[in-house]
């Protein structure tokens, strides 16, 4: 078996509880209404959700190709790994992709990742990434009084104190990202970084709630939305991908009160941990020592995630296997433009 239906990938995934929120079938379902085209490649090492993106017409149909957070190892060697890439190789090739970006779903300390990187020899260090490689992950099949006494002090005392009747906080479940866009709107332009369309936050989570896999948390003060936060469950983990605040009435710790709903509705679904998605990618010693002074990129949320006291965990990386070389170093100047801009 190698490249799957739609249908196949979908079954196939509901017997992999390991497998990350990005390689499923609803991820694809996604990223196929927003202009990318979804392919599946299953054989007997690994698995992989792809998804391609078109270029501008000049470059004559090429597209570019995505792994994230896979493949899904399945137990191959080295051997029978390689074959699976050939398949995967061979399809990019069909779908005229000029690199494939592959950012797998394996810590880098993990027994998988000697075989798994042995068999990309021909893959190199990607000239940017897509998904942050450094996460916080909380164990969430404990009981409730272990995630306070594994909290620190402050966040400790923030989440107590959000919880207490006096702070006037309620917690809804709207079925619309119409209160949650606006929050995730104002926190974009407060922490400068980019925001979707009010649309894709609504098909994102209205795909995955058929399925019974987004929750759309909200906080409510005097009956007004003061903080919101989108949480997805696949498999043994929950995924904190989306979250928000107003400017206004922060005092009342809104984000604390959220977190421990959504760790509480993870545990409620046999999860086994929390991923808080996304830290600076610099290794613990460097975050402990800067993080009072960075403000820059990820160094704001990492102050708040590294309250919760999880554990940090870095997965391997972005590698890029090219397929023309040309256009390549075009696309990663292109990149490199761009990122001095921004």
């Amino acid at each position: 078996m190698a490249e799957v239906s739609a249908q196949r990938w979908k079954a196939f995934i509901a017997d992999e509880p390991s497998c990350s929120v990005l390689q499923t079938a609803e991820w694809a379902e996604v990223k196929e209404k927003f202009g990318w085209t979804a392919r599946c490649v299953i054989t007997d090492a690994a698995a992989a959700l792809i998804l391609f993106r078109r270029l501008p017409r000049w470059t004559f149909g090429a597209t570019v190709a995505y792994i994230p957070r896979g493949p899904i190892l399945r137990g191959g060697n080295e051997y029978q790994l390689k074959l699976f890439w050939e398949e995967v190789h061979a399809l990019c090739r069909r779908e005229k992709a000029i690199f494939l970006r592959v950012e797998p779903d394996i810590e880098e300390r993990a027994d998988e990742a000697v075989p798994l990187l042995s068999s990309m020899a021909d893959f190199r260090a990607a000239f940017a990434t897509v998904q942050p490689p450094r996460t916080i992950l909380l164990s969430v099949n404990l009981p409730e009084q272990d995630w306070l006494s594994r909290m620190n002090q402050k966040t400790r005392y923030n989440t107590n104190y959000s919880m207490r009747p006096e702070q006037g906080l309620t917690l809804t479940l709207p079925d619309d990202v119409g209160v949650f866009y606006p929050l995730f709107a104002e926190t974009g332009a407060r922490d400068a970084f980019g925001v979707h369309s009010r649309e894709y936050y609504q098909t994102v989570y209205d795909i995955f709630r058929k399925e019974r896999k987004a929750f759309n948390l909200v906080a409510t003060a005097g009956g007004e939305p003061i903080a919101a936060l989108m949480l997805f469950i696949q498999g043994r983990r929950g995924y904190y991908l989306y979250g928000a605040s107003a400017n206004a009435e922060r005092r009342r710790m809104p984000n604390h009160f959220l977190q421990y709903h959504a760790m509480r509705i993870c545990a409620e679904h046999g999860c086994v941990d929390y991923d808080l998605w996304g830290i600076p990618d610099e290794d613990p010693a460097v975050l402990e020592a800067q993080f009072r002074e960075r403000a820059d990129g990820l160094w704001g949320v990492y102050r708040f995630k590294r309250g919760y006291g999880g554990r940090i965990a870095r997965m391997l990386g972005s590698f890029d296997k090219v397929y023309s070389p040309l256009l390549y170093r075009l696309a990663a100047l292109i990149d490199e433009k761009r990122r001095e801009r921004a």
